[in-house]
C-alpha cells in the first residue's frame, strides 16, 4: 500500500512538473517559433526522403511492443533477478510514459498543426491532440530504458539515433510541432529514469524486509 502510495505520488508531481513547463512553450511567442521552425522542417523538406521518414514514424509501435516482449522472454528464459530487472526497467517505462503523454494530450488539448496552419503538409497518420507527440515519448522511453538496462555503446548509439529520427520525422511529415517533440523525448527519458530509480528503490525496501 505504502509503495503504491509513493509510486502515485512521485506520478503526480512529475505530470505536474511537465505541464506547468511546456504550457509555458505554447504562448504566442513559443508558437511562432514553432511554426517558424516546422516550416522549414516540413514545407521545406526534401520530399525523397518522405519514404524512409514514414518507415521510420511506423516503426515505433513494432518496436515498443517487440523489445518489451522480447526483455520478457529473455527474463521467463534466464529465471535470474537481473534478467526480472531489467524487463520490469523496459515495459514499465513505456506504461508510464503512456500515461503520461496520453494524459498531458487532453490536458493541454493543443490542435495538430496542419488543422491549425493550411500550408503544413500531413504526409502520415496523426490521431487525438499535437502536445505532447506520444511517438517520439514512447521512442525515447523505449531508448533510455534499453540503454540503462544494456549499457553498451552498440545499444545506446542506434537507440538514440532512431529515437531522434522519430521525433524529427514527426515533424518533417507536418505531425507535430518542435515543442510536441522536445516534450515527448523529455517525457520519454524522464519516464525511463524514473522506472528506474522506483524499481531500485522497491528492491531496496524489498531485500531490507527480508532482512529483517
Amino acid at each position: 500500500m505504502e509503495i503504491a502510495k509513493i509510486n502515485y505520488l512521485f506520478m503526480k508531481k512529475y505530470l505536474l512538473v511537465l505541464l506547468v513547463s511546456f504550457t509555458s512553450l505554447i504562448p504566442v511567442e513559443g508558437q511562432n517559433i514553432d511554426i517558424d521552425m516546422l516550416n522549414v522542417i516540413n514545407v521545406d523538406r526534401n520530399r525523397s526522403l518522405d519514404p524512409a521518414f514514414k518507415f521510420v514514424t511506423n516503426s515505433v509501435t513494432p518496436l515498443t511492443i517487440l523489445v518489451p516482449a522480447a526483455a520478457l522472454a529473455n527474463a521467463f528464459i534466464k529465471k535470474d533477478s537481473a534478467s526480472k530487472a531489467k524487463a520490469l526497467i523496459v515495459c514499465s517505462s513505456e506504461i508510464i510514459a503512456g500515461i503520461i503523454s496520453t494524459s498531458l494530450k487532453y490536458t493541454v488539448q493543443r490542435a495538430r498543426p496542419y488543422a491549425t496552419y493550411s500550408f503544413i503538409q500531413k504526409e502520415t497518420a496523426g490521431g487525438s491532440y499535437s502536445f505532447p507527440s506520444g511517438h517520439t515519448s514512447s521512442a525515447f522511453a523505449l531508448a533510455t530504458s534499453v540503454s540503462i538496462a544494456f549499457p553498451k555503446w552498440y545499444v545506446v548509439a542506434p537507440s538514440f539515433l532512431w529515437a531522434s529520427a522519430v521525433g524529427y520525422s514527426r515533424m518533417d511529415l507536418g505531425v507535430h510541432y518542435p515543442s510536441d517533440v522536445l516534450a515527448g523525448a523529455i517525457i520519454g527519458s524522464g519516464s525511463a529514469f524514473l522506472s528506474y530509480k522506483l524499481n531500485r528503490w522497491i528492491n531496496r525496501r524489498s531485500r531490507e524486509s527480508r532482512n529483517r
